[in-house]
């Protein structure tokens, strides 16, 4: 579904409040969180567009950024990420959201039932546009696959990602996750640019 235009004439125009695109409300807090110790401010619009076929999140998250741009004409952010499980060959990969809303955690379990082999990583890709082009902001974490669903804080696939190091999913670290997720680490290269930005 196409964003809507009238949101242009909502969004102020102070160089450090930024515009994200998400549906997501636990993708937005999580990033808000983390900028804020950066001074960068986030506002939400709820879409980033039509997003292209593609088994690239980086180029799936640069598109909708630019076509995004094109409409809004203030700097904006948008973020695609995907869970990749090796003994599945990468998937779900850029389709992990579609495939999370069809069969959930237990749907990702059951492919695995028989598989010993249950490493995985999660990947974040970032894509920032304003009048100077797009840039991507990357972040990634390994880990593995647990063998049962651990319900707790989170969302999506944390309750059966393990980060290696860890005996326990995010779901169940909720303060590691907020340091190591593949999320936490692209926002955070982010602010980190926005933070040298704003002293040249």
């Amino acid at each position: 579904m196409p964003v809507s235009l009238r949101v242009k004439n909502r969004i102020p125009q102070n160089p450090r409040r930024i515009l994200l695109l998400t549906s997501n409300l636990h993708k937005f807090a999580e990033a808000q969180t983390i900028l804020k110790t950066f001074g960068v401010s986030i506002v939400r619009k709820p879409a980033k567009g039509i997003e292209i076929q593609s088994d690239s999140i980086e180029e799936v998250a640069r598109v909708c950024a630019k076509n995004a741009y094109r409409r809004f004409r203030v700097p904006l952010l948008v973020e695609d990420s995907g869970l990749f499980v090796q003994s599945l060959r990468g998937f779900p990969g850029v389709y992990s959201s579609a495939i999370y809303d069809q069969v959930g955690c237990a749907g990702i379990l059951r492919l695995l039932a028989q598989e010993r082999q249950r490493s995985a990583k999660f990947v974040c890709a970032l894509a920032y546009a304003d009048k100077n082009g797009i840039r991507i902001f990357r972040g990634a974490v390994r880990g593995q696959i647990a063998r049962r669903l651990v319900r707790g804080a989170g969302f999506g696939y944390d309750p059966v990602f393990i980060p290696s190091g860890y005996s326990k999913p995010f779901s169940a670290l909720p303060k590691v996750k907020a340091k190591l997720s593949h999320r936490a680490r692209a926002f955070a290269s982010f602010g980190r640019f926005m933070e040298k930005k704003s002293k040249r």
